[in-house]
């Protein structure tokens, strides 16, 4: 019995091994998933709640969150949320020379909020980029700088609208607007996140400060941490994706790094200032120009 059920499958084993022909067998692959866009990631985190809201004032709102999953990363934002429709002061604070704290500019204006400005010479003071304050030319823009970190501005006319414009390509000297501080790169236009250079500048995260006008006529000043294991800081690709969730229409980059600062009344420096290497309220660094936020006119 064991020897023919042995020849059976020494007769199996010959006819498998010598046949030319085999038998594909076809398992059926599912389809894959699309991947979810990065902006909808972003807009599902940013917007799922969470944030801490303070009122400042009638047109004034500061928020917070603390994101432990953002761009794969922790990440501290603070916004500045200030409706234009009710017609709030607005002020650009400025020094030539020497130093102005964010805190300091918004006592001296009796402001409800502040942020930081533009960018500025770290060693002797005052502005590095074009500014215009009441119609007069402050600054020009130096000879050198980065054109990307300057091809946007922060526009207040003397009826008080606010707006962030591009460069015209005649220069900024031409711009209308009475009241103009430059900065960039710009990181949204018309609503659609703007392509930004391969530039250390741009790629490197860092802290941030961005201001942006929405589409319901809010301005949002919003503050990102850095340069800590609690907040790592965010490219400007990054920042560009944040602002367009946020609903910008325009959006432009501010100073970053040491300097990016959000003050508000009766509550002092309320994001974590990276410029004392600690995750704390301590680390304010003097800037040149500061965007100062008052009480709605009447």
């Amino acid at each position: 019995m064991k020897s023919k059920l042995l020849s059976l499958i020494l007769l199996l084993v010959i006819f498998v091994g010598c046949s030319e022909k085999s038998v594909e067998v076809t398992v059926p692959i599912p389809d894959e998933e699309p991947e979810v866009p990065k902006e909808e990631i972003v807009a599902d985190k940013i917007n799922s709640g969470g944030w801490d809201d303070t009122r400042i004032s009638d047109a004034v709102t500061w928020k917070y969150h603390h994101f432990t999953d953002l761009f794969s990363s922790n990440q501290s934002i603070t916004i500045i949320e200030v409706n234009l429709q009710k017609n709030p002061e607005l002020d650009i604070s400025y020094v030539t020379s020497g130093f102005l704290r964010t805190s300091e500019a918004a006592k001296n204006e009796a402001a409800v909020a502040a942020v930081n400005g533009s960018f500025f010479d770290t060693g002797a003071g005052g502005s590095t980029v074009f500014f215009k304050k009441d119609g007069e030319i402050i600054n020009y823009t130096r000879d050198g700088f980065d054109s990307f970190r300057e091809n946007s501005g922060f526009a207040v006319t003397k009826a008080g609208n606010v707006s962030v414009v591009k460069r015209p390509t005649a220069g900024w000297e031409t711009t209308e607007a009475e009241n103009l501080l430059v900065s960039g790169p710009l990181l949204v236009y018309d609503g659609e996140v703007v392509s930004q250079l391969p530039e250390n500048f741009n790629s490197t995260r860092h802290p941030r400060t961005a201001v942006c006008v929405t589409e319901n006529n809010h301005l949002l000043a919003t503050v990102v941490d850095g340069r800590s294991t609690k907040a790592r800081g965010m490219t400007t690709e990054e920042l560009a994706l944040v602002m367009k969730v946020l609903d910008c229409e325009e959006a432009m980059n501010m100073d970053g790094g040491g300097s990016s600062t959000a003050w508000a009344k009766n509550h002092g420096v309320v994001n974590y200032p990276s410029d004392n290497g600690q995750f704390d309220h301590k680390g304010e660094r003097g800037v040149a120009t500061v965007i100062t936020f008052g009480n709605a006119g009447e």
